[in-house]
């Protein structure tokens, strides 16, 4: 993983199962997954995109496979993962990241619009971490669940996401308290604006409204894939073996606030 500070083969012998990863930070967890030596089954709904995924992997010579399945349907979830545990052997790291996101007020959202973003982002998540439970290499198993500030922190025009992501931390800590008993530690990664990914692009079209977020940002700066990747990978180690129930921002201090004030203490 260029620019990793994590050494090579650090997840060697180990199988992860990544879902939503077609493209964006998902392919890039399952990306450097694969480089960290572990084995990767990919899904997302359509068959094209996630097998050319899946080609990215393996081109470098690691062992990936991709299989279509809406994170929405439980079934088709269960059944690509039992084909990857066929394949690849019992999972020992899953991460759920499907997500869905538009901007509109809530009088201007129609009710299936609200409902698709919850299904995807928090009824895909639970699909996907209820289903891998039998799959599962526990203990030690490691559940991470991609959720967003939102969760945390109400925003105007983003009602739908709020409540989903919301839905995907406390979801998170009652499995965490559920499956910490059998071994299982489920965590959630936060990420704030990441470049290179098509949410930054559709929320920050321009250079300017680029700089606007920048400017409101603690470290004055978007994040990486890789950013996400080392953090899933972290806690996916046994650096990490006593660490569930935890919402993890990566996000160069967004949840902090607007840190875009101008005026400067004296003193300072």
């Amino acid at each position: 993983m260029a620019g990793s500070g994590l050494k090579d083969g650090i997840l060697a012998g180990k199988t992860a199962f990544v879902a939503g990863a077609s493209s964006g930070i998902n392919l890039g967890v399952a990306q450097a997954f694969a480089r960290a030596g572990a084995k990767v089954a990919l899904i997302s709904r359509s068959a094209e995109k996630i097998e050319a995924a899946a080609r990215t992997i393996t081109d470098e010579g690691f062992e990936a496979i991709g299989m279509a399945a809406d994170v929405r349907d439980y079934a088709a979830v269960e059944e690509a993962m039992r084909q990857a545990e066929g394949k690849l052997g019992k999972f020992d790291i899953v991460l759920s990241g499907a997500a869905g996101n538009f901007v509109a007020p809530a009088l201007g959202m129609s009710a299936n619009g609200f409902k698709t973003v919850v299904d995807i982002d928090l009824i895909g998540t639970f699909n996907v971490l209820r289903a891998s439970y039998q799959f599962l290499n526990r203990p030690g198993a490691s559940l991470i669940s991609i959720t967003a500030g939102q969760g945390a922190r109400p925003s105007m025009y983003q009602a739908h996401v709020c409540a989903a992501k919301a839905g995907i931390n406390m979801l998170t800590k009652c499995l965490a308290m559920e499956w910490g008993p059998a071994g299982v530690r489920v965590n959630a990664i936060s990420p704030g604006p990441i470049e290179d990914t098509e949410g930054m692009r559709r929320l920050a079209p321009s250079d300017e409204a680029e700089q606007r977020i920048k400017a409101r940002i603690a470290l004055r700066d978007y994040g990486t894939k890789t950013d996400i990747a080392e953090a899933a990978i972290f806690l996916s180690t046994e650096s990490a073996k006593y660490i569930t129930g935890t919402i993890m921002n990566v996000d160069g201090g967004s949840e902090l606030g607007d840190a875009g004030g101008s005026a400067i203490p004296d003193g300072f």
